[in-house]
């Protein structure tokens, strides 16, 4: 019975396909059926870290493209230095602005809110997990859109306090 080797690294280069090639083909494809925003690993001196929907520093051609891109984080900044409060999602997961998809939202833009008045809901892992409001004041944004994923740290809403 003949035995089958495991190719070396010098091996693998020769046939085409580099060991981490292979493992970012793996770990991309443990990120989708997994539904992960990142995952890191490092197997020897190889290390591979695969981020969906991030940008990594170190790619000069994946940050050029992104820089294209419109980013919400951008608009938060400029509109927090108005003193306003930034609801952001304790979780990942998916953002409704509503209970049900024909209930109607629990805020929207404009709406004066009181502390502790639930937002919006946040699914994860099929569990929906009411987001309430830290002061009381007016809603002047909302950064996401119904049924959108959002990340640990996203800002939701930004509210202006009551004084």
């Amino acid at each position: 019975m003949a035995r089958r080797r495991r190719q070396s690294g010098a091996a693998a280069t020769a046939s085409g396909e580099l060991p981490s090639v292979e493992l970012a083909r793996r770990l991309g494809t443990l990120l989708t059926e997994l539904g992960l925003t990142e995952i890191d690993v490092t197997v020897g001196e190889v290390r591979v870290r695969l981020q969906r929907g991030v940008v990594a520093p170190t790619a000069p051609a994946l940050a050029a493209a992104a820089s294209s891109v419109e980013r919400p984080a951008a608009h938060t900044a400029e509109i927090e230095s108005a003193s306003g409060v930034t609801i952001e999602a304790p979780m990942v997961g998916t953002f409704y602005r509503a209970s049900s998809p024909t209930a109607d939202p629990y805020v929207s833009e404009g709406d004066v809110v009181k502390e502790g008045q639930i937002l919006c809901i946040i699914e994860a892992m099929k569990l929906m997990n009411e987001i309430e409001s830290k002061v009381a004041g007016r809603v002047v944004k909302i950064f996401v859109e119904n049924a959108h994923p959002v990340e640990f740290g996203q800002s939701l809403f930004l509210i202006d306090p009551a004084r």
